[in-house]
């Protein structure tokens, strides 16, 4: 029978469910306790108060690892919904008198695809702060983000590489990609696109060459993602690509020749310690960015 209509439902405390998100995402107890500042025992609690709540449980636990159940893939679906529903709602009614200035950071890669989205909804909900931008490699990012010439730093890292940190906004294969139809992948040595000394897609695809013995040379070298498309899309040379920017103009290349996968990487979300009222706004506008982007494959408002 259902509940009449004037029965008191419960509520979902918006904690817990930053608290499951981060588990779902992390695949940790401890790790999400480090990226919402609790201790993995208060977050171990919060999820057993959570499953009693709900009459179901949400994760499926081992020795080593944390997975979803059924019950927790459909909760794991509104409470991003929710939290995203709550940072509009405090946005709209609060953080609009917020003023100042920001210092952020990205690569062009996600300079493109991320920032155009991400700071017209900030400029409408907060319009008296300031935003500065830097676009740059990840490596030199995290060199300003350390030395506190950055309040908010995206930065790309290996998915092996121990977390720095911050928070993992999303994980990413990264593929060889070349011109549809071309025969750059042909050559000998293989002609390559390539970002600068530090760029971890750079590293990691010519540790993937050097494995199967694929020799290469250099025909392109770019600090910037328009850059690496025109020499992909000339068919001047092959390149390492995040499979989330390969638009349909240009195809990824398969084993079929002789090209070894670079494996996966993670894009990083750094804030600085004691961040204003102003810093904290923006980086959840960026959490709830990739929570969108996380359910719909695109970029805009959640």
């Amino acid at each position: 029978m259902n509940a009449p209509l004037n029965h008191p439902l419960m509520m979902l405390d918006p904690d817990v469910l930053r608290s499951f998100v981060a588990i779902a995402e992390t695949g940790s107890f401890t790790a999400a306790a480090t990226r919402i500042f609790r201790t993995p025992s208060a977050v171990s609690m919060q999820i057993k108060r959570l499953e009693e709540q709900l009459g179901v449980s949400v994760f499926v636990r081992d020795a080593r690892n944390v997975a979803l159940t059924h019950d927790g893939e459909v909760l794991l679906g509104y409470a991003r919904r929710l939290i995203a529903l709550n940072r509009e709602a405090i946005s709209r009614f609060v953080t609009s008198e917020v003023a100042g200035v920001v210092r952020i950071g990205s690569p062009s890669d996600y300079g493109e695809a991320v920032l155009p989205s991400v700071l017209k909804l900030f400029a409408k909900s907060h319009p008296q702060v300031v935003v500065d931008v830097v676009i740059d490699q990840s490596s030199s990012l995290r060199k300003r983000f350390a030395s506190g010439h950055l309040d908010i730093a995206l930065v790309s890292c290996m998915k092996s590489d121990a977390p720095d940190r911050g928070e993992v906004m999303m994980t990413d294969d990264i593929v060889w990609v070349g011109a549809k139809g071309g025969q750059a992948c042909l050559l000998d040595p293989l002609p390559l696109s390539m970002w600068d000394e530090g760029c971890v897609w750079r590293e990691s695809a010519l540790a993937a060459l050097e494995k199967v013995g694929r020799s290469y040379r250099v025909a392109f070298m770019t600090s910037h993602m328009a850059g690496q498309r025109a020499a992909v899309l000339s068919d001047l040379a092959i390149a390492p690509m995040g499979r989330s920017f390969v638009a349909p103009d240009i195809q990824i290349l398969d084993e079929d020749c002789g090209l070894a996968s670079p494996g996966k990487y993670q894009l990083v979300l750094k804030v600085a310690p004691d961040p204003s009222p102003q810093v904290v706004a923006l980086s959840d506008h960026f959490r709830a960015g990739f929570e969108h982007f996380s359910q719909t494959g695109a970029f805009g408002a959640p």
